[in-house]
């Protein structure tokens, strides 16, 4: 599935989700390094590059060769009216054949945290995934003591599906990740982490 950059776009209640431009390069930078200490107990180490504009270069490429080869959906957060970056979520390793998934992963802003902006995200994103990108399942992981990041993924419509051990590298260090999995047309019932 291949799509236009100028293409993509999906509406909420609040927001608009777009790809990245060149142009986000000042508002990003400014919004990620006021935000290091809430984000980083979550997210991979950042690189020594993370918040230059060569980075942050490097990063609009990888966007435009994902969207492109439908192998990943790359979007910002902003808010429908004044157009300000909240944060980002990314469909990434789109597979497919006979799996037609993707993993969600997701950041926001700590002044706009708690504000229901990420569930309006996901829940927009998700409907998109499975209305037109004829995607069958959407898989997210993160850390069993991410409370907030817990509780928007379930209250979205993921459900709890287990443990991976040594999931991803968090400040240096390999951590078990709790999983979390929203199907089309799921019959599971709710399901939490007990």
């Amino acid at each position: 599935m291949r799509l236009a950059r100028r293409q993509v776009q999906i509406e909420s209640e609040r927001m608009r989700l777009r790809p990245p431009a060149m142009a986000d390069f000042v508002e990003w930078c400014e919004l990620r390094r006021q935000s290091a200490a809430y984000l980083k107990p979550w997210e991979p180490t950042w690189s020594a590059d993370h918040l230059t504009k060569r980075g942050f270069s490097n990063r609009i490429h990888w966007v435009q060769r994902s969207i492109s080869n439908g192998t990943a959906l790359p979007l910002f957060l902003t808010e429908r009216d004044s157009g300000a970056l909240l944060g980002a979520l990314t469909l990434d390793n789109i597979r497919r054949g006979p799996a037609q998934a993707g993993t969600l992963g997701y950041w926001i802003a700590e002044r706009f945290a708690r504000q229901g902006y990420m569930r309006e995200a996901i829940r927009a994103v998700t409907h998109h995934a499975f209305t037109q990108m004829d995607l069958s399942r959407i898989e997210a992981a993160c850390l069993p003591e991410n409370a907030a990041s817990r509780r928007v993924l379930e209250v979205s419509g993921f459900k709890y599906e287990g443990v991976a051990q040594s999931y991803l590298q968090i400040n240096g260090r390999w951590r078990n990740h709790v999983l979390y999995a929203n199907l089309r047309g799921d019959r599971r019932g709710r399901s939490s982490a007990t």
